[in-house]
């Protein structure tokens, strides 16, 4: 079945270039009002304009569609919040939300200065925050929500020189575990994506051919998809190249120390069971693994005073 958009409003940050304007195009293509978010500064962020999202606009009022343009800030929240409030009074309401604004500041970590720092961890983190937090009670009012995370394999996984971003990267996926429970009785859904694309933040990252190989047209089909009527919820995607893959978090099974025998030698002695990666498995929530590790233990107790 088609996957369409219409009569569903959605927000997209940093939605003038890159990855953000290709979503953005496409959700209007596909019958969605779009708010084109973008606050027009530099890769680093320094800077600002409103021409880049303005022309994303033009684009998709020549194509037929609908959008307005913002130029807020994502890391200021009075900003984000009247861009919500610009939304709900051109359209109504809000029901999508991609995050997708970010900077750069790569830098080995004994050269990163403690500005660089903060100023991606306010643009991604806080960003995400500020954007989740001033749609959440419309969601929730409404009934409907979808909002997008976006990581990266620098958060998931570590990349040299990118201390401030990976740290922000991975914390947007706790942000995306904590707010898919928490919306789910309100059919609010929130999803991350890992994108691979060739765009002004990845020029000097990415190897030529594989910049050449990897476009945002190859990506956005997984960011519609988890923002669609039928999208699942805490899904981290991984999308590149025309390549797709799921990312979890997984734990081994427990491994029972006894008070008798419990050191820092007896966890280097049991290290090899403790990794041994083949028991792995996801948990649903951190209730569930505090049950699995207490219910280990009590297991153990039991079996030793038998």
């Amino acid at each position: 079945m088609t996957i369409r958009f219409d009569d569903r409003v959605a927000i997209v940050t940093g939605a003038g270039n890159g990855l953000g304007r290709v979503h953005a195009l496409n959700l209007a293509a596909r019958g969605a009002k779009v708010v084109i978010n973008d606050f027009g500064g530099s890769r680093d962020g320094s800077g600002s304009s409103s021409d880049a999202a303005l022309a994303v606009v033009e684009e998709i009022r020549q194509a037929g569609g609908t959008a307005i343009a913002n130029g807020a800030n994502v890391a200021d929240y009075e900003q984000v919040q009247a861009m919500v409030k610009q939304a709900v009074e051109a359209f109504g309401r809000v029901d999508i939300l991609i995050n997708n604004a970010g900077i750069l500041r790569d830098k080995s970590f004994a050269k990163m200065e403690m500005a660089d720092i903060q100023a991606v961890i306010n643009v991604h983190l806080m960003g995400s925050m500020n954007c989740s937090k001033a749609v959440w009670e419309l969601m929730r009012e409404q009934n409907y929500g979808r909002i997008l995370m976006t990581t990266s394999a620098a958060g998931l996984f570590g990349n040299f020189g990118q201390a401030n971003y990976g740290a922000a990267k991975m914390a947007v996926v706790g942000l995306m575990n904590m707010l898919a429970i928490e919306g789910r009785k309100n059919n609010i859904l929130v999803n991350t994506l890992a994108p691979m694309a060739a765009t002004r933040m990845t020029e000097d990252v990415m190897p030529a051919e594989l910049l050449a190989a990897s476009r945002p047209e190859q990506v956005t089909p997984g960011a519609l998809f988890l923002v669609s009527e039928n999208a699942p919820t805490k899904l981290i995607l991984g999308a590149g190249a025309g390549v797709f893959s799921a990312v979890r978090m997984e734990e081994t099974a427990p491994v029972y120390i006894g008070n008798d025998e419990l050191s820092p030698e007896a966890i280097e002695a049991h290290l090899e069971q403790i990794t041994d990666w083949s028991s792995a498995v996801p948990r649903d929530d951190a209730n569930q693994q505090v049950k699995v590790f207490i219910d280990t233990a009590l297991q153990a107790i039991k079996a030793q005073q038998a």
